[in-house]
């Protein structure tokens, strides 16, 4: 898993472990974290992919995830880490997603949306790359101690609790990145 991100290599572990696939992370073989240059989930997908695969020789699979606000014309979107930023290091979201709500706040449209992208790569430099989504609203303030990121201030479309209220069960099941999931797993790991 091309991730040094403990939330996102717990996800995909949990939706590969269905297939009797296992992941070793990133972090876990020592690899560096690439740059993400790239103007699109897919494309920075793509980059920490090809990196992963060519660095440890291995299948990569590379997540790029990010929550995204109409109001505010799509943003943070692939800047969602980068609102989160600490000076010093570290991420503190409690204050990027305040960001999100003092910046929100002053107009109607609540409709919000997480992208995922994944891709996976060979070391030979093949790519396959999937991208899902979850509609749904922001909220204020956060609710729930689960999940991590932005997911104590969205609530999906039809749901009455945020990500973050909802168990892990739950939220596999309509997430962005189940979604993107069950392209991948329709496309290459069924067969």
């Amino acid at each position: 898993m091309a991730s040094h991100n403990a939330g996102k290599v717990a996800e995909n572990a949990a939706l590969l472990a269905e297939y009797g696939i296992g992941i070793v992370s990133a972090r876990e073989l020592g690899l560096p974290v690439p740059e993400e240059t790239e103007a699109t989930f897919l494309g920075n997908a793509t980059l920490k992919a090809l990196a992963a695969a060519r660095a440890s020789g291995l299948v990569a699979l590379a997540d790029d995830s990010g929550f995204s606000v109409a109001s505010l014309d799509g943003a943070p979107g692939v800047h969602t880490a980068d609102w989160a930023e600490l000076p010093g290091g570290g991420r503190d979201y409690a204050a990027a997603m305040a960001k999100v709500h003092a910046l929100a706040a002053p107009h109607a449209d609540r409709a919000a949306w997480f992208t995922c992208a994944l891709v996976l790569a060979w070391p030979d430099g093949h790519v396959e790359g999937f991208e899902g989504r979850a509609m749904g609203e922001w909220v204020w303030p956060p609710r729930g101690p689960g999940g991590f990121g932005y997911d104590p201030m969205f609530q999906p479309a039809g749901q009455g609790q945020t990500f973050a209220e909802m168990d892990k069960a739950g939220k596999h099941a309509i997430s962005h990145r189940a979604n993107a999931f069950r392209m991948l797993a329709e496309a290459c790991l069924k067969g």
